[in-house]
């Protein structure tokens, strides 16, 4: 064991399951938490508890069998195709499925969401970690039990900073194609011959890998982006202040229609600061149309196949109903005019594209903190959207 624990590769292969189990585990983290939502308090926490530690324990298991099951001929030749498709999937851009799931109830309804979400949702993951760990089963089973506590219970923390920098995510895919290289070339079937023949395959094979998925997986996310449907926003269920109402027709040359993206942060509430400034010196100030924004993090077809359309969109909608409160009692209070506006999608390109689109003269965004609720911090949004807006971005420290 101490032996292990002093060679590079041991390290190498744990760091692999760790980041991959990272990666590819937030749907699981999402349904656990969209399961378990509607329970009281208490239950809530029983129910990812229990759910997830057999979850947990139904997944060593399948990874073990995969494991063993890799080592036969062809399967690793299959078991690489396959994690390649994985590799490319994880880096296009999530899409809600019709979410026709029916919404269960109580604890045990819960319990059994989680199990069997987990366990469809999870084979992505058992092949890509049975393949990292090489038929190393102290490596696998340590490397599990350091990643998937931090995936149940971190998973808030880990969607932060996959968002934050969204790096991470083209990160994973191009290990998975270096696992999924490496499967290629070390499958019972051909491996005698690569080790005698083709030696060089042993690292040609998995950097091929890492750069046929980073380069198609860019090129699918950009085709598929192109196909978008204009922005739908969440339905808005709050009650209209009496602050709202229809905009007055503008001024020309002003500063009049304003894109205000929030989230409950200090810094946003700063660039609401601004933007109540901005209002009170301006020459026309019953011109100005601000538009209040929060953007919620989509989830994947994955998660919608657990879980009821209905329920992701209330989800969605009670996190940005919470994100939203700070920044209108401002405005209300200041007496501003605004309309609000609640959506899911990556919070730098749904910004800059609403912008775009509903022709703002500018966005005000602080710089920091900005995006879902859960989400990201502003750096990575703000630099995205300065990237892809067609308007003036005004960054507010």
């Amino acid at each position: 064991m101490l032996e292990m624990l002093n060679d590079p590769m041991f390290w190498t292969g744990l760091g692999q399951i760790i980041i991959i189990n990272i990666v590819l585990s937030g749907d699981n983290a999402v349904v656990i938490a969209l399961a378990a939502r509607s329970l009281p308090a208490k239950q809530q926490t029983q129910a990812i508890v229990w759910g997830s530690g057999v979850a947990v324990a139904m997944r060593i298991v399948l990874t073990i069998v995969a494991v063993e099951l890799l080592r036969l001929p062809l399967l690793k030749l299959v078991g690489g195709a396959l994690l390649l498709w994985i590799a490319v999937q994880l880096m296009l851009p999530e899409e809600e499925g019709e979410g026709a799931a029916k919404a269960g109830s109580g604890f045990w309804a819960a319990i059994k969401t989680i199990l069997v979400a987990d366990l469809v949702m999870s084979l992505d993951n058992v092949i890509a970690v049975a393949a990292a760990a090489k038929g190393n089963l102290t490596l696998l089973i340590m490397g599990l039990a350091i990643s998937i506590p931090l995936v149940i219970f971190g998973s808030t923390l880990l969607l932060k900073v996959m968002e934050r920098f969204p790096i991470i995510i083209a990160i994973g895919a191009a290990l998975l194609g270096w696992v999924a290289g490496e499967m290629f070339i070390t499958d019972p079937l051909v491996k005698d011959w690569v080790d005698a023949s083709a030696a060089a395959l042993h690292w040609v094979g998995p950097a091929a890998g890492a750069a046929a998925v980073v380069a198609l997986g860019t090129w699918l996310a950009a085709q598929a982006m192109a196909r978008r449907p204009a922005l739908v926003e969440l339905g808005e269920r709050l009650p209209a202040p009496a602050a709202i109402a229809a905009p007055i027709p503008a001024r020309p040359g002003l500063v009049n229609r304003i894109l205000l993206p929030v989230d409950a942060s200090d810094n946003a509430a700063r660039a609401v600061e601004y933007v109540i400034a901005m209002r009170r010196h301006h020459p026309a100030p019953g011109t100005m149309d601000i538009h209040l924004m929060n953007v919620q993090r989509e989830v994947s077809g994955d998660v919608s196949r657990f879980v009821a359309r209905d329920s992701l969109q209330d989800f969605h909608r009670e996190r940005s109903v919470k994100a939203l409160e700070r920044a209108r009692k401002m405005l209300d209070d200041a007496g501003v005019k605004y309309s609000v506006h609640m959506l899911v999608g990556k919070p730098w390109e749904v910004i800059s594209d609403y912008a775009g689109v509903n022709r703002c003269d500018q966005i005000v965004m602080g710089t920091r903190g900005l995006g879902t609720y859960t989400g990201a911090a502003l750096g990575s949004v703000a630099h995205g959207v300065a990237q892809r807006s067609p308007v003036p971005v005004l960054l507010v420290k």
